[in-house]
């Protein structure tokens, strides 16, 4: 059995699970966003799991956020994407599939 979700319904899934401080707003909306396109891209729909896009994806608000969770060997935002997915954000953060 399939339902298919839109934002509001993504959103109100982390409420649910009280893990709507998992991302901002603009976070959660970049997150979606970014699921479905791989949805279409890729022909493959994508389970509702809030628990594990939380432990799977994380947000930062600056490189120097991301780099004392994983060092300052990163220099770049193109140094962490070589070495995993980065969700921009409109607002200049951004969300890294953790790794």
């Amino acid at each position: 059995m399939k339902t298919s979700v839109n934002f509001y319904n993504f959103q109100q899934a982390f409420k649910d699970m009280n893990r709507d401080n998992n991302f901002s707003y603009a976070g959660l909306k970049a997150l979606f966003d970014y699921l479905e396109d791989y949805e279409e891209e890729t022909g493959k729909e994508i389970e509702l799991d809030v628990i594990a896009l939380c432990c799977d994806f994380t947000e930062y608000e600056s490189l120097e956020d991301f780099q004392a969770d994983y060092g300052d060997e990163y220099a770049t935002i193109e140094d962490i994407r070589d070495s995993t997915t980065v969700i921009d954000i409109e607002n200049g953060s951004f969300i890294i599939q953790v790794f």
